[in-house]
């Protein structure tokens, strides 16, 4: 026996489930006829708008409109009829609805229009996006605020590719680097750097990729950075790595550290000074108050005693003597007292100028030609920089260290003498401030040497360690020493006995400008 399914029980179960749908929807739904007057309204929409379903069946949908277009609604038909052309109907978009209350909310509206076999109505379905639109609205107000802090910091920022072409520049790195932003905009960051940077920036940024090693990104370090204009200038960087939907970006913070470097190479070339000063002036004090004074001090005692005892016993002539004898050592004391005073006062010395040491060599090597040939020594000059300084020093330092590398030579060994130059730079990618890059000059020789322990010592004015076997003064170490510091470096030796000394000398190759 054959069962067949009565359709009007089919279509009664079609509508029911039509009618859950719309009930339970989300969304609200609400279908007009022809003259705009409302046919049914779900629990949804009549929540959306403020009422209860059936203040608004059987009233015009215009009443959910504010205006204009709640007097405009029904020309909107009219004209649709017409014309058959729809602002909105079968396309959708953004409008505004009006709630019971008056309130005024955005909301996405999508119309359909039905033709049933006896009448034309129209279904629309709408989308409250009131909280969507703050969201948008506090969205567009976070990037107002973010864009408003990177247009006004002071310190600059700059935002890149992977490929490092500059997507973003505010106007504080515009500043600093001398340039306008569309002279930057999808240019190489690299632009912005010395050599070898600038050359080896392409290579840095596919190391990262390939190995995810960071060296500056998150981590932020001192780097020197190229301006428009040539200068090369130090700035603190940090880099933030920025995962975006479909890439990846860079943002450098850019901080200019030019006043900051210089402080603190003024600071240390000062501080590096004063301890030279003081402990110069300490020894000079030393020897000038007691080695000095104190054999004065007996000629002036036992002339007083002369004087005052057997003064009556002498002749004229004798008298004469002891006067003038008291006369003298009265000035030396003097002499000693002012030449402290001066010792306390800083002498103001020459401006430095581009100097060519090669040139101060051949000219030390000429002087001391007689004392080379009378030895029989040999000295081997290698290239040496050109830095600034001031040359009638340099050519002193020169003098003085050949001259003693020739002095103190061995009995049985002809001296040979090398003197050569290397270039120092203290911290990679740090070229801009002076201090930065040192020059050392180093002289070698095959003498008698000394003990490393007396290193100290050697440098200190009037210090001798060969007694008398050698002529001078031992100020000659003291005055390297001065002449190294003035110049931004220092001096130290390394040296063995019986083997020879080696001395090396740092200078900076650019100084401060007073």
């Amino acid at each position: 026996m054959e069962v067949h399914e009565n359709p009007s029980n089919q279509h009664t179960d079609n509508a029911s489930r039509l009618k859950a749908i719309i009930e339970t929807a989300i969304d609200g739904i609400i279908t007009i006829d022809g003259r705009g007057i409302v046919e049914t309204v779900n629990p949804a929409a009549a929540h959306i708008f403020g009422y209860q379903p059936e203040e608004i069946v059987g009233q015009n949908v215009s009443m959910l409109m504010p205006e204009p277009d709640h007097s405009l609604h029904d020309k909107y038909l009219n004209n649709y009829h017409r014309t058959g052309v729809g602002q909105i109907i079968g396309k959708g978009r953004e409008v505004l609805g009006k709630k019971k209350d008056g309130t005024v909310f955005p909301f996405l509206l999508s119309i359909s229009e039905v033709n049933l076999h006896d009448k034309q109505i129209f279904t629309g379905v709408i989308h409250d996006i009131t909280e969507l639109k703050k969201t948008e609205a506090a969205l567009r107000e976070s990037e107002s605020r973010i864009n408003s802090i990177i247009q006004t910091a002071v310190d600059g920022i700059i935002t890149i590719d992977t490929r490092g072409v500059i997507e973003m520049i505010n106007p504080s790195a515009c500043r600093l680097f001398g340039y306008d932003e569309s002279e930057v905009i999808g240019r190489k960051i690299n632009l912005l750097m010395p050599e070898p940077d600038r050359s080896l920036h392409d290579n840095y940024m596919h190391h990262y990729h390939e190995t995810g090693e960071k060296r500056i990104i998150g981590i932020g370090r001192e780097v020197s950075g190229l301006k428009k204009d040539g200068t090369i200038f130090p700035l603190y960087l940090s880099i933030s790595e920025v995962i975006l939907a479909d890439r990846k970006v860079y943002t450098g913070f850019i901080h200019d550290i030019t006043r900051q470097k210089v402080t603190e190479e003024r600071l240390r070339r000062y501080a590096a000074e004063l301890e030279r000063s003081n402990r110069e002036l300490q020894d000079f004090a030393y020897v000038s108050s007691h080695d000095l004074q104190e054999p004065l001090r007996k000629i002036q005692a036992f002339g007083d005693r002369l004087k005052m005892k057997e003064y009556e016993n002498l002749s004229e002539q004798g008298k004469d003597y002891v006067d003038r004898m008291l006369n003298a050592a009265n000035r030396m004391q003097n002499l000693i007292n002012d030449l402290l005073t001066f010792s306390r006062v800083t002498s103001k010395s020459k401006p430095f100028v581009e100097t060519d040491l090669n040139e101060i060599a051949r000219d030390v090597i000429s002087d001391l030609e007689i004392a080379i040939e009378r030895s029989h020594a040999t000295v081997e000059v290698g290239p040496l920089p050109v830095i600034q300084a001031e040359p009638t020093q340099l050519r002193q330092l020169l003098q003085n260290l050949i001259s003693n590398a020739i002095k103190f030579r061995k009995d049985d060994v002809d001296p040979v003498v090398k003197v050569y130059g290397k270039e120092v730079q203290l911290k990679a990618h740090m070229t801009a401030t002076p201090g930065d890059e040192l020059v050392e000059l180093h002289v070698e020789d095959n003498g008698i040497g000394f003990e490393e322990k007396y290193l100290d010592r050697i440098f200190n004015i009037f210090q001798r360690l060969e007694g008398q076997k050698y002529e001078g003064s031992g100020i000659g170490l003291a005055i390297c020493r001065k002449i190294a510091i003035r110049h931004g470096g220092d001096i130290t030796a390394k040296s063995k006995p019986g083997v020879g000394t080696h001395f090396i000398v740092t200078l900076a190759k650019t100084h401060l400008k007073e």
